[in-house]
């Protein structure tokens, strides 16, 4: 189970301006100041001499693929930065792991019962449906979609800014992607009849916000302009934001998106690449001004993630050999991509010096399950819904549909319209004794028993595995821990996925190389991907205990073997 280590009144620590659903829209938190052993700071917080912090976050790369390839390119960049820093072997991500709760734990120390993030598309009890004017009358609940659908135009990869020559120009993107979504796509707050921006949901502070205090420079590159959510509940965390759409519809000779195929994401990624060596050099992320270095900056890449997930591509097999282990040709290729790309990172830091005072991390938002090809089990999610919920309107006529809002990928999370724990024991009910059908890696017939489902919580069985309150706005009401292999799609153009609960999911990497270390580590220690917020902090000689998550969780910083 997932270990959020609240303690009881710990919420009186939290500062702020509660938003209807727990968000914090402002509040000051403690000032940032040169940490010391009381300090809780502890592992890599010793002898900081970092005047930077370079953030990578390789979407879906596990431990063992890092592992892999080090053992199979002894002079790549990956192999570099384990032989030069701590390599972190047991390491996990929050639950769910998806993107939006996993970068979040990275950039403040919580888990999603602290930081409110439970996926980017969900569903809050207490706001009110996007686009809502008449907020006297409307009726509470609604989708929070803080995905590609937010954005003022979701089809190019600029958002709508309206920039000419893309996607060539994208480098030209406002850093200030608040300014790129759309206010009439949020979800409204009731209480002030205004739309919820992404940061205004996050219920705490964030590493960006902590460095701006003391008067540091920040930026960071990701796939929505959602990432705004980065930002923290000031708004104003990153003073660079670079977040080019991944989603939108990628130029010729692609179709459809830039994660449709794996050469496309592979340009996609190239475009944030630069950015961060324009970062390095002194400059804003399109080069054209100049800027001091940030203190805290990076990216996420998404290349090894469609690699993983796409059945082919380019010609190429996607995801793993027989053996679950050993990446296909088509993930190597873009282990490969990513190591060229880490590589012109290093160099452009010994290039200009940086490599002096620069500590650079390299984890993931989340793995991506199965590895195994003969595990797949893609199963049709919406016929287990609507089974649902013709059960429920039978037993309960003229009720309505049970379910609100699903979130299904390799996890279950349902939103009720009944927020009740008699409802919530129906649905786990009937969930734990119906059969889901789907299709193998092979593409023959499948049927999985418990909806495909090993453990399911419900109501406050939910709120206890997240550590947070019954009452809470945010939580679902159903959380189904899905069997290794299930994939939650109703076709057959994944065969992997993430958001769930497996080691395939979660198990993914943390390589801290700072600049005085000499000889490489590896520390077999149980870690959490949470723990990188504090570590940053420390790198940079600030207090992580200005960190609101890591007050409510006691986060501590990752440990040193010093």
């Amino acid at each position: 189970m997932l270990s959020t280590r609240r303690t009881a009144g710990s919420r009186a620590l939290v500062v702020g301006v509660a938003l209807a659903g727990g968000a914090i829209l402002t509040g000051a938190f403690a000032a940032p100041s040169l940490a010391d052993e009381g300090n809780g700071r502890g592992g890599h917080g010793h002898d900081a001499e970092a005047k930077h912090v370079l953030l990578i976050s390789v979407d879906g790369l596990h431990q063992k693929d890092l592992d892999t390839y080090v053992h199979a390119h002894p002079t790549s960049a990956m192999a570099s930065l384990t032989r030069q820093g701590t390599d972190y072997s047991n390491a996990v991500t929050p639950v769910p792991s998806d993107s939006f709760p996993g970068m979040v734990a990275q950039v403040t120390g919580g888990n999603p019962g602290t930081t409110g993030v439970y996926y980017d598309d969900t569903y809050n009890r207490a706001l009110l449906p996007a686009g809502t004017t008449d907020c006297a009358t409307a009726k509470p609940g609604a989708e929070v979609a803080y995905t590609e659908a937010a954005d003022k135009n979701q089809n190019s990869i600029d958002a709508g800014q309206g920039l000419s020559g893309l996607p060539a120009s994208i480098l030209s993107l406002t850093g200030n992607a608040a300014s790129l979504l759309n206010p009439a796509a949020l979800p409204v707050d009731p209480a002030t009849c205004k739309p919820v921006f992404p940061h205004q949901y996050l219920n705490v502070n964030t590493v960006f916000e902590v460095a701006k205090h003391a008067g540091l420079r920040t930026a960071w590159s990701d796939k929505h302009p959602a990432y705004d959510i980065l930002n923290g509940p000031s708004g104003t965390g990153i003073d660079d934001l670079f977040t080019p759409e991944i989603n939108s519809i990628a130029s010729a000779p692609f179709i459809g998106d830039w994660t449709k195929d794996n050469a496309a994401t592979q340009q996609y990624d190239s475009y944030k690449v630069a950015a961060v060596l324009n970062e390095i050099d002194g400059k804003d992320h399109s080069g054209s001004t100049a800027a001091s270095v940030p203190a805290i900056f990076g990216m996420n890449f998404q290349t090894v993630s469609t690699a993983q997930k796409l059945p082919t591509s380019d010609g190429l097999t996607g995801g793993y050999l027989a053996d679950g282990k050993t990446p296909g040709a088509l993930l190597n290729k873009a282990l490969g991509f990513v190591d060229a790309s880490l590589a012109k990172f290093t160099a452009e830091l010994k290039k200009t010096g940086h490599d002096r005072d620069t500590t650079i991390i390299l984890s993931a938002k989340h793995g991506q399950s199965p590895t195994d090809p003969a595990a797949l089990k893609r199963i049709d999610d919406g016929p287990i819904i609507a089974g649902l919920n013709a059960a429920w309107a039978a037993a309960h006529p003229g009720s309505g549909a049970l379910v609100a809002f699903s979130t299904d990928d390799d996890i279950m999370q349902l939103w009720l319209a009944q927020h009740t724990q008699a409802a919530a024991d129906f649905a786990k009910q009937y969930l734990a004794t119906h059969t889901g059908s789907g299709t193998t890696y092979t593409k023959a017939p499948v049927t999985v028993g418990a909806s495909g489902l090993t453990t399911i919580y419900a109501g406050a069985g939910v709120a206890k595995y997240f550590g947070a309150s019954a009452t809470d706005a945010r939580i679902p009401d159903i959380l189904g821990i899905a069997q290794t292999g299930v994939v939650y799609t109703g076709g057959t153009s994944k065969i992997a996925e993430h958001g769930g609960a497996s080691a395939d999911d979660r198990n993914v990497p943390i390589v801290v190389a700072t600049p005085d270390a000499r000889h490489a580590k590896r520390i077999e220690a149980p870690v959490e991907t949470t723990q990188i917020a504090p570590t940053i902090l420390a790198q940079l000689g600030l207090d992580p205990r200005a960190l609101r998550a890591v007050r409510i969780e006691g986060t501590k910083a990752l440990p040193s073997d010093r």
